[in-house]
Order: structure tokens, then C-alpha cells, then sequence
């Protein structure tokens, strides 16, 4: 393990984003507008929007707490080109145009955060309530970035420097449909060159409701006792630690933070013999029977920044540790025996990664000079099957220049050279039974496999300022490496309720893409149109099938050419100083070019949707204290393109509506927010839910209320 990590250590390497990409550019990092997502909001802003590579939106922490919805990826999916994938009620999965899981790296501090992505069942394992701002990068990033950023990125940054000497902040927050109920308290402090920040958070939930009292799972009829999916219950606990120093020439940071959660599987969707199991789930709403599981992430970053002249140096050093646990009641399944434990599986992944950038300004070019390298070791665990244990390495160095023709024209282009490798061991069944040949053995699902390959990419674009607008222009190739349960799964995902087969001849996945932006400010007036255009030879997916493996459908992981096209959309106008009116939407498409589903789309595509909100500010006496409400009208068109078994989805609308008050006591700063999702309790289906597979719609009416205290 010793030599792993120097060996890792020995290889530092790169930026991996422009969050880096903020010292890298230089971009200016006070620019975000309160419980707003910034665009343009002035001639400055759209000097700051020339010096961004590609369309990235910025949003602080007040936007988080005001758009508050049970977990981080649910508080952003109302930004154009974002979207969760849920499961449950806290569960859910970030996807940007689409693309999710490992075509997409959510960054913390500059280092991509290693869980178990290709798990659909459970969320990030990130305390949103520790988050200081957050940029999001729609469109590719693995020029800077690596495997995984294919379609875009999450940045999460948690390194601003405390303002005074001792600072603190405590939020308390409940959610009526679920009973959540928690609290966050962050303490910090800066002590000559020295500062500190400490933050906690608790959150308790119960049962979620829906708006039916009853769900057909494979033809069964499910009763649900007031409206409630029984065992959806759970916990989460978070706790970080950053200590260092801030000197003019030197910036270093360390980072320690833990986040534990345990939650409930939807009882009646882990398997048809639960009907027989003696748990009463109905007995309580906010207690965790079995099926359940619980997931733990350390993750240690040191943050490393030097000024060399007009030039910089930045070392990024991390260690995680993942571990999940899924419990069950021990039955007999088949040919296997009842087991001897509730230990049904357990992943436990270890990561080393290492990045290393320098920056070079030389009379009009900014050169941006990096590497980077992971290591990830996965073990597994329990009485069920589904992932091969494994390790994986990625190293890459990659360029970047970008050549400043003018104030007013910026022109970029980078290339990577990437080195991957994947190594999977052997796995057979702990029980005998008939094999092919008619003998009764231990079934094999995952043999040794190890796999090597290169990639080169790269990417080019071009920034012009014309007047009030900001045009800006990208192409480039990305890739992705197969993840091992893409190569090596075999087994019963019954949280998503399928059986999934991993397919070991799959090749890394490549992707050529083209990306528009178009900025457009003017007093009170803001436009952002941003169109994209990909074309994957080598699409890797899961493929439903028609047939069925231990009483759920088959799902194959198969590689088909695949064109994607879309668009998002946002305007703002700014009328009688006080209102703000805002219409944004989205639009993807795409189709299948190859494979026995050739002319389908793809599997969960979202459905076009739009929506229009106005936030109004009432006259205050006082500048520091706010009063303000905004509703927002929410309309999703119907989903017919979809992947034949699959089925179409019903187009649906939803209002909206947040009132927040925020005002001065002495040396406090308060602030109140009661936002309700969903306001007229109705029935629908997201079709990228993996509920709806069995015919569970969203949550109903849901209230929320945050309090916060600052001094």
C-alpha cells in the first residue's frame, strides 16, 4: 500500500479543472449574486465570461439553501442542463445534458471524488451544507479533468478563506413530506497567516410520501398505508476539518471530512420473498428495517498553491476511502442457500490521487502545463454478487495555451495524452449449481481480466466579445474508461430492479463534440443560449432486454453509435427594479445510429422541460434586511422516445413557490426561507426516476423550511 501511494505521489499531476482553472485564468471569484445564478450581470461579468473556456455557471451557497430539496443534486437540478437521477427520497445521481454517473466528475477542491458512481441506488457522499460555491461545466472537460469527464463537470469548491477572526454560522432545516428534520454549524476562523473551519451536519428522515395509496410491482398489488413507501426511512451524518496557511506567495490547505448515511430500500421492491419475511414495516415511519444500506467516505485533500513571479505552481495530494454496505434478510433465492449472515454486499474502495499544474504567462499566451494520476484499489464482500473486485490506474500530462489576440478574442486549444489500465479478478459462486455441461459447480460470474489502453484528445476554442454579447465556440475529442462493473457485472440490482450483465470486450468510450455559447446583457436584460452537438462512436450502455434472469429483466452493457443534439435556454428581465422574471428550458435528443435498438433513443432521456419563475423584493427600510417571494410554473413534456421495452412518460406541471426573509440584529445576520415543491400535490412520473419502473410517482406536496444564524 506504502509503495502505491509513492509511486502515486511520485507521479503528481495535473489541474483537474478549471477550478484550478479559476487561478489558472484568472477568473474573479466574488462575482456571484445572492440566491442567483450568475450569467452576466454587467460589462465586468462579461470580461469574466471572455475568460472562461467553456459555459460554466457559478452559484454560491445561498442559492443551495434557498433551492433546498433534500439532497445536493436535487437543490441543482433547476439549473438548464442539470438533473437528477433519483431513487428514493434522498437518493440521486448528478447528470448534465443527459449524460450522468461516470460521464461526468463531480470535483471537490480540485480532486474528482471517488464513490461507487456506477451504484444507481445511492447519492453523493457530500455534505451540501459544507458547500461555499459551486461551478458547473456542461459540455466536455477531459482535456483537464481525465476519464469521466466526458460530458461535463461539478466543481465543488470549500476553500474560501475565513473573513475575521471567529466566524460562525448554524442552519436548522425540516422537510414535511418526509419528516426530515437536521441541522449544520460551521465555525470558523483566521489567526494572523493561520485560519481553520469546522463544520457539522445531522439530518433524520422518514418514509416519503406519494400522492397514490397503491403500486403494481411485476403484477403484484402493493397497498401503501397512508401514502407511504414503507422502509425509505434514513440518517445522515457529516463532519469535516481544514486547517493552513495563507501567505503572499504560499496558499496550502488540509482537509479531513467524514460522511456517514444509512437509508432503507423500498421494502417491496428488493425482491418478491419479501412478502415472507416477519418485519411489520408499517410499524413505524422513521424506523431502518432490512433491506438497508449504509455508505461512509473519508476523504483527506491537501490543497498546495505557490507564486512563482507572474506564474503559479499548484499541488493537489488526496486520499478516500469508500465503504458500502448493503444489508438484507438472509432467504434462499434459487439455487442458493439461505445464508449465514445480513452482509448481503460490501465495496470497499480505496483512492490515491495526485495533481500537479503549472501556469505560465508569456507575453500574450497563458499556458497551462499539467498531470495527473489515480489509483483505485475495490474489494468486495457478502453473500450476493453483482461487482468484480478490482484495480484501475489513469495517468495523463496534457497542455493548454490560450493566445489573447486582443481584449475582446480569445483564442484556446489543448491536447492530452492519457495512459489507462484495469485489472479484474476472478469471482465464482459460493454454492453449487447446473452448469452448461449438465455438472453441478460454483457458477464463475467475473474471470481475470486485465485491460490496457491510450487516448490521445483534444480541444479548441474560440472567445469573442462583440458589443453586449459573448460568443464562444468549442470542439474537441473526449474519452471514458469502461468502468469494471461495465466490463464484469453479473448479477440482481434489485434497488433499480433489473439483472445486469457486464460485457469484457467493451472498448474505452470516445466522444466528438461541438458546443455553442451565446451571452447577451443589457441593462436589465440577460439572454444565455447554449447548444451542443455529439457524436459518440462507441456509446457504452445498458440495454434492455426482453428476457429475464432470476425473476428480473436483463439489462446488457453494449456499444452502439450514438448522436446527441440539444440546447439550453435562459432570459432575465429586471422590471420596476424589484421584479425578476425568468423563462429557461432545455431540450436533448438523441438516437442510435448501430445495435439492434439502432433508430431508439437512449435509456432515462429527459423530456424537454421548461420554466418560468418571477422573484419580486418588497421594500425594505433597511438595505441589509430582504423580503422576498418567487413562484415558479414548471412544465415537462411527455417522453415517447424512449428504448423499446422501456415505456413513454406523461408530460407533467408543477408550481413552485419560496418566501425568504432576511434581516440585521445587532451583530447577527438571520435569515428564513419556507419553499414549497410541488404545491398542488400532483400525480406524475419523472422519466428519469428509476421509481417509475414500478409505477411510483414523485413525491407529493412538500414543505421546507430553513433557518440560519451568522455572526
Amino acid at each position: 500500500m506504502k509503495s502505491i501511494l509513492v509511486s502515486a505521489l511520485l507521479s503528481v499531476a495535473s489541474v483537474q479543472a478549471i477550478a484550478q482553472s479559476d487561478s489558472a485564468w484568472g477568473i474573479v471569484k466574488n462575482g456571484v449574486q445572492l440566491d442567483e445564478i450568475t450569467v452576466n450581470a454587467d460589462k465586468s461579468n462579461n470580461q469574466i465570461q471572455m475568460k472562461l473556456p467553456q459555459n460554466i455557471i457559478k452559484i454560491d451557497n445561498s442559492y443551495i439553501e434557498g433551492n433546498f430539496s433534500g439532497s445536493l443534486m436535487q437543490s441543482l437540478s433547476q439549473i438548464p442542463g442539470v438533473k437528477a437521477i433519483t431513487i428514493g427520497s434522498g437518493q440521486s445521481k448528478p447528470v448534465i445534458r443527459g449524460l450522468g454517473f461516470n460521464r461526468m466528475a463531480v470535483c471537490e477542491n480540485g480532486i474528482k471524488h471517488q464513490g461507487q458512481q456506477w451504484g444507481h441506488e445511492h447519492g453523493l457522499e457530500i455534505d451540501q451544507f459544507s458547500v461555499e460555491s459551486i461551478e458547473i461545466i456542461k459540455g466536455p472537460a477531459a482535456l483537464i479533468y481525465g476519464s469521466d469527464a466526458i460530458g461535463g463537470v461539478i466543481n465543488i469548491n470549500n476553500n474560501t478563506l475565513p473573513a475575521k477572526r471567529i466566524e460562525c454560522k448554524a442552519k436548522l432545516f425540516a422537510r414535511s413530506n418526509n419528516r426530515t428534520i437536521g441541522s449544520s454549524v460551521h465555525l470558523g476562523g483566521l489567526i494572523g497567516n493561520l485560519f481553520y473551519k469546522i463544520n457539522a451536519t445531522y439530518a433524520k428522515y422518514s418514509d416519503y410520501i406519494v400522492p397514490v395509496d397503491s403500486i403494481q410491482y411485476y403484477s403484484y398489488y402493493i397497498r401503501l398505508k397512508d401514502n407511504r413507501l414503507r422502509n425509505t426511512a434514513g440518517e445522515e451524518k457529516s463532519a469535516s476539518v481544514a486547517v493552513g496557511i495563507n501567505k503572499k506567495h504560499l496558499k496550502s490547505q488540509l482537509t479531513i471530512s467524514d460522511n456517514y448515511a444509512k437509508c432503507g430500500f423500498f421494502a417491496n421492491a428488493h425482491g418478491i420473498e419479501i412478502r415472507l419475511s416477519k418485519i411489520d414495516f408499517d410499524r413505524s415511519y422513521s424506523d431502518i428495517d432490512y433491506p438497508y444500506n449504509t455508505s461512509n467516505h473519508l476523504k483527506i485533500i491537501n490543497n498546495n498553491s505557490v507564486k512563482i513571479g507572474y506564474n503559479s505552481l499548484n499541488i493537489d495530494l488526496a486520499f478516500q476511502n469508500n465503504l458500502r454496505r448493503e444489508y438484507s434478510e438472509p432467504v434462499s433465492h434459487g439455487y442458493m442457500p439461505k445464508p449465514d449472515s445480513f452482509l448481503e454486499r460490501e465495496f470497499d474502495k480505496n483512492t490515491y490521487s495526485a495533481n500537479l499544474q503549472y501556469r505560465v504567462m508569456h507575453n500574450k499566451h497563458t499556458f497551462c502545463i499539467g498531470a495527473n494520476t489515480e489509483f483505485q484499489n475495490n474489494e468486495t464482500g457478502g453473500w450476493g454478487y453483482i461487482l468484480p473486485r478490482f484495480k484501475s490506474r489513469e495517468s495523463g500530462v496534457y497542455v493548454q495555451d490560450k493566445y489573447f489576440v486582443s481584449n475582446d478574442l480569445i483564442i484556446s486549444a489543448g491536447i492530452r495524452l492519457s495512459e489507462m489500465h484495469t485489472f479484474i479478478y476472478k469471482y465464482r459462486d459460493w454454492f453449487r449449481s447446473p452448469q452448461t455441461n449438465g455438472d453441478w459447480d460454483y457458477a464463475l460470474r467475473s474471470d481475470y481480466l486485465e485491460k490496457h489502453w491510450n487516448s490521445l484528445i483534444f480541444s479548441a476554442g474560440i472567445n469573442w466579445l462583440k458589443g453586449n454579447w459573448v460568443i464562444k465556440s468549442n470542439i474537441g475529442k473526449s474519452f471514458r474508461m469502461p468502468l469494471p462493473s461495465e466490463l464484469g457485472a453479473d448479477g440482481v440490482n434489485y434497488q433499480i430492479f433489473r439483472y445486469e450483465k457486464g460485457n469484457p470486450d467493451l472498448n474505452p468510450e470516445e466522444a466528438y463534440q461541438a458546443d455553442l455559447g451565446l451571452d447577451f446583457q443589457k441593462g436589465w436584460f440577460e439572454m444565455r443560449f447554449d447548444p451542443f452537438l455529439n457524436y459518440f462512436p462507441n456509446y457504452i450502455y445498458l440495454n434492455p432486454d426482453f428476457t429475464y434472469n432470476e425473476g428480473l429483466q436483463l439489462y446488457n452493457y453494449v456499444q452502439n453509435k450514438v448522436l446527441r443534439y440539444g440546447a439550453e435556454f435562459e432570459s432575465s428581465a429586471t422590471l420596476f427594479s424589484r421584479l425578476k422574471v425568468t423563462l429557461e428550458g432545455e431540450y436533448l435528443y438523441s438516437k442510435q445510429l448501430s445495435g439492434n435498438k439502432k433508430g431508439f433513443s437512449l435509456p432515462f432521456s429527459p423530456p424537454c422541460c421548461a420554466s418560468l419563475s418571477a422573484k419580486y423584493l418588497f421594500p425594505q427600510k433597511h438595505r441589509a434586511n430582504q423580503l422576498y417571494l418567487t413562484v415558479a410554473y414548471n412544465v415537462t413534456a411527455a417522453q415517447n422516445e424512449i428504448v423499446p421495452p422501456e415505456k413513454a412518460t406523461d408530460g407533467h406541471q408543477t408550481v413552485n413557490a419560496v418566501c425568504g426573509k432576511a434581516f440585521v440584529l445587532k451583530h447577527l445576520k438571520i435569515k428564513t426561507e419556507i419553499s414549497v415543491q410541488n404545491l398542488f400535490n400532483s400525480t406524475y412520473f419523472d422519466h428519469t426516476s428509476y421509481y417509475r419502473l414500478i409505477d411510483v410517482p414523485e413525491p407529493g406536496r412538500n414543505v421546507s423550511i430553513m433557518a440560519s444564524v451568522e455572526f
